[in-house]
């Protein structure tokens, strides 16, 4: 079963990757990297310390900063254990597959998108009642984690399976994020205590 999935992986993997084109391929690596997103985290950023007040922001802050520290750690746990291959390492693929970037760390799972989904879903959560649109920041997790398919870094399943702890590990930070918030601002209610509220009031500034 598992030989099974591992195959439907590369097969899928050499379909995605040879999608691609040299024309393009400036551009992805470009959207890989972290620094290329700074405008949008920074207005995203902006917005949450107008509605939320500094205070509570700063809590997001660092509760996002907590999160992404455990979640590339955790990462790297899973990557040293199951020590799978990069596609663009793996001599079996190289006359297969478009290698535009090449690591030698390992594949499994994506630290891309681990880290991307745990920061979407976790922001999309905190931030929802306050900023509008939010959803559409989950198209970061989904370009980001791609461009790591097109340049040959990552099979879909590391992506997956990435996209699955992060979740996880957003998941896990809410709670903490939920006893900080409840014991600092007591009064000030979120999407966390009631999903219908659309409208709660920010801590003062």
């Amino acid at each position: 079963m598992i030989d099974k999935l591992i195959d439907l992986d590369q097969h899928v993997f050499i379909w995605l990757n040879s999608l691609g084109s040299e024309t393009y391929d400036g551009l992805w690596l470009i959207i890989t990297k972290f620094t290329s997103w700074i405008p949008i985290f920074a207005v995203i950023l902006y917005l949450a310390f107008k509605r939320l007040g500094w205070r509570h922001a700063l809590l997001v802050v660092i509760c996002i900063a907590l999160l992404i520290t455990l979640t590339d750690q955790t990462t790297n746990l899973f990557k040293n254990g199951f020590q799978r291959l990069r596609p663009g390492s793996d001599p079996d693929l190289a006359d297969l597959i478009r290698a535009v970037q090449k690591r030698k760390s390992f594949s499994f799972i994506s630290g891309h998108a681990s880290n991307s989904m745990a920061v979407a879903f976790f922001s999309y959560r905190v931030l929802r009642p306050y900023l509008k649109y939010m959803g559409f920041f989950f198209l970061w997790p989904l370009i980001f984690a791609y461009s790591r398919i097109y340049l040959g870094l990552h099979y879909p399943g590391d992506i997956l399976c990435g996209y699955a702890w992060g979740l996880l590990m957003g998941t896990i930070m809410l709670y903490v994020y939920a006893y900080l918030r409840n014991r600092f601002f007591p009064d000030q209610k979120s999407n966390l205590d009631n999903p219908t509220n659309s409208e709660p009031v920010a801590d003062g500034q």
